[in-house]
């Protein structure tokens, strides 16, 4: 059996995002992976000690699919579409993360240095996770959903509060690869 050993163009995932946007609003559901975070916290029964996780999490029992089909996916990418031929990374870029000790990926999607199993037997890198961990976490509880909540199933819906994050995000971005990465590395 032979698999197709590239990566799909974006046509074709915009479409089936779009899509799979107009039938959750059709249903009258709310798209967003963080949700799904506070989904499996009342599912243990947290609720009983923080009033946020206190909640009928069964209504949302639908979205964990969604974190079944994002692994799901992330194993078919990573095994089936793999290809990095497609991806073309600007030479400044190469030589801007060559110049904070941040290989290329030579034909692979992530570089080694970030990404790599060695990240976990560095203290500065193990930091750097919670650290970055614990942010990302603040900002979704802080926006009211997370990225792809806002940039997808927010900004489908025009609600300018989502474009109002995405804009942060995009920002916040922005700062943190020009200016905070530089001095991590």
């Amino acid at each position: 059996m032979e698999f197709i050993t590239h990566t799909w163009h974006w046509s074709v995932a915009g479409f089936l995002i779009a899509a799979i946007m107009l039938l959750l609003n059709y249903f009258g559901k709310v798209f967003g992976m963080s949700s799904n975070l506070r989904t499996l916290c009342s599912m243990t029964g947290v609720g009983n000690k923080v009033s946020f996780f206190d909640w009928d999490w069964k209504a949302q029992r639908w979205n964990l699919a969604v974190v079944v089909g994002a692994m799901l996916g992330g194993y078919v990418a990573v095994h089936f579409l793999s290809d990095a031929s497609n991806v073309a990374i600007n030479p400044k870029t190469i030589e801007q993360l060559a110049a904070m000790g941040i290989d290329a990926p030579n034909g692979k999607l992530l570089p080694e240095t970030l990404f790599g199993n060695q990240i976990f037997e560095s203290p500065k890198m193990i930091i750097i996770l919670l650290v970055g961990g614990l942010l990302i976490g603040f900002g979704s509880r802080y926006a009211g959903g997370c990225t792809s909540g806002h940039a997808i199933a927010g900004m489908s819906n025009l609600q300018i509060p989502s474009l109002k994050a995405v804009i942060g995000f995009f920002v916040g971005g922005l700062l943190m690869a020009h200016f905070i990465l530089p001095l991590l590395f």
